[in-house]
């Protein structure tokens, strides 16, 4: 009688403490309006059978049951592609990065919506992502931490047809990824030279990365991989590197001029010195008398 006392005192406040199925609920609410008085359950102590029936009702009730995944943002869904867990978000009219992405999605298309940035962290909860599809949205910026906690997993990254003009290199630092980068408007400067540098393109992209409006006027309009390969871009003006590396180049040459001036005035100002001091008679040694009697021997 201790034991069933220590149990919630009716159905009502086992509904309270338990979680259990509906239709679980609908059985016990039935048990309950016909053992029970009305208006009121009756304690536990005094329903011997009920007593009994209860945990094989919430055994039957629970068993199986597990929390309800959080629901897919509207236009989204879940799918098996190729034996891959895949998130489809294509043309939901998503305006950010959306919440409730599946952990173990391998492929994330968030393609034809309007993303205008994507922020620091967005995907790090993504622990085994395999490929993300950002093409044709509206993204102008990309934060240096934007793919964080991606380094070890991403293989494929679609970029393509935004409204990018220059990335941030640190945005890839540690991507082992193929990257699609076509179709926007670069600036095609230094940034986005060290960039390609770093990073490995899709098959057939290269020639989609073209100079926009924003680039050097006699860039627009241009392939820039090949303009790339023919000029160094990180430098002031065409050619920006060559000439300051020239101008360095000139600059030290100087510098070792005027040390080798330096030391020839101060050598020759210091024999001047040298020459200018009186002579002083040499010092003559003693000759001994043993010398000298040997020496008139000798003659």
């Amino acid at each position: 009688m201790a034991d069933a006392t220590r149990t919630p005192r009716c159905i009502e406040e086992t509904k309270i403490y338990l979680s259990v199925s509906p239709c679980t609920l609908a059985l016990l609410d039935s048990v309950c309006r016909f053992y029970s008085t009305p208006g009121r359950c009756q304690p536990m102590a005094t329903l011997p059978i009920l007593g009994h029936l209860l945990p094989l009702l919430l055994v039957i009730g629970t068993r199986g049951t597990a929390p309800s995944p959080q629901s897919a943002p509207q236009g989204c869904y879940r799918a098996e592609e190729a034996g891959e867990r895949t998130f489809r978000c294509s043309q939901a009219g998503l305006s950010a990065v959306p919440s409730g992405i599946p952990n173990d999605t391998r492929k994330l298309y968030l393609d034809a919506n309007q993303l205008a940035s994507v922020p620091a962290g967005a995907f790090q909860h993504l622990l085994v992502l395999e490929e993300l599809d950002l093409s044709h949205n509206v993204i102008a910026h990309l934060s240096g931490a934007s793919f964080q906690g991606l380094a070890g997993t991403l293989r494929h990254l679609d970029l393509s047809a935004n409204q990018l003009a220059w990335v941030p290199l640190e945005a890839f630092i540690g991507l082992q990824v193929q990257v699609n980068l076509s179709a926007n408007p670069w600036h095609c400067d230094c940034a986005l030279q060290e960039v390609l540098r770093r990073v490995r393109l899709m098959p057939g992209t290269a020639t989609g990365i073209v100079c926009g409006p924003g680039a050097r006027s006699d860039l627009v309009g241009q392939e820039f991989l090949p303009l790339a390969e023919e000029e160094e871009l990180c430098g002031p003006g065409p050619g920006g590197t060559q000439r300051s590396t020239d101008v360095a180049l000139l600059v030290t040459m100087g510098g070792w001029l005027v040390l080798v001036v330096a030391y020839l005035a101060h050598y020759v100002w210091q024999n001047r010195d040298e020459a200018r001091r009186p002579q002083k008679p040499a010092a003559t040694l003693p000759v001994r008398s043993e010398d000298s009697s040997t020496l008139s021997t000798v003659i």
